[in-house]
């Protein structure tokens, strides 16, 4: 069993690819549902200030590898049963951390959009919409506090997505096959 570690800055498609994963069978845990749920339990509204808020307080609590360590019970249990993919995985930290956790079960898929696209579809999304000004803070922050660049740059594979659905689906489909030709080389 593996586990499919999607990372990519916000707005970058990783849950769009999550998705279509989950819908061929793989267990998807999305890393951000911590973040939500603790704002839940601290009676907050979900929004942009609240998120960093709960972020920050997780990786103070926690140390910077805080949504692999909270989401690795989730994960290891999944494996028992199906390959797991992960929606955003975030810092160098957590990819350590899960590396260490799962060596060579996993694999991390980076997704890339040029930041104008991504702020585009940011101010689009129908859940937690973001300003250009927002989303533009959240991208710093991303790069210059949480270390998101690492897992990026060691990434096993790379898909674009500079496009429509149809051309990230390709883009998918050409991530599979390379996929198969690892379990191939593996075994």
């Amino acid at each position: 069993m593996k586990v499919i570690a999607i990372v990519g800055m916000t707005g970058s498609g990783k849950t769009e690819l999550a998705g279509m994963m989950e819908k061929e069978g793989y267990h998807k845990i999305r890393f951000g549902d911590i973040t939500e749920e603790k704002i839940k339990e601290a009676g907050l509204q979900v929004n942009e200030k609240n998120e960093r808020y709960i972020r920050e307080k997780l990786r103070k609590d926690h140390g910077m590898a805080a949504y692999a360590i909270l989401n690795e019970p989730k994960i290891t249990k999944a494996l028992k049963k199906s390959d797991v993919v992960a929606d955003g995985l975030y810092s160098w930290e957590e990819y350590l951390y899960l590396k260490e956790k799962f060596g060579n079960r996993l694999i991390v898929l980076a997704v890339y959009s040029p930041p104008s696209l991504r702020h585009k579809w940011l101010g689009k999304r129908p859940v937690r919409p973001l300003t250009p000004e927002e989303a533009q803070s959240r991208d710093k922050s991303e790069i210059e506090n949480i270390n998101k660049v690492g897992p990026i740059a060691i990434a096993d594979y790379m898909i674009r997505n500079i496009g429509t659905m149809d051309e990230l689906k390709k883009e998918y489909e050409n991530f599979k096959r390379w996929l198969n030709e690892q379990k191939t080389d593996m075994g």
